[in-house]
């Protein structure tokens, strides 16, 4: 019971930690993408 609380616990810690790191890289993508529509905005 003890090891199933355990595995239960570390699983559920990955699983908010490969959220935040989705998150940050949506966040990533979508700031490059502004910083290419600007540019292309610049370039008109």
């Amino acid at each position: 019971m003890r090891k199933l609380i355990i595995l239960a616990a570390l699983a559920a810690s990955l699983a908010v930690a490969a959220c935040n790191t989705v998150e940050g890289a949506g966040k990533d993508v979508s700031s490059a993408g502004k910083a290419v529509t600007d540019t292309a905005q610049d370039a008109k």
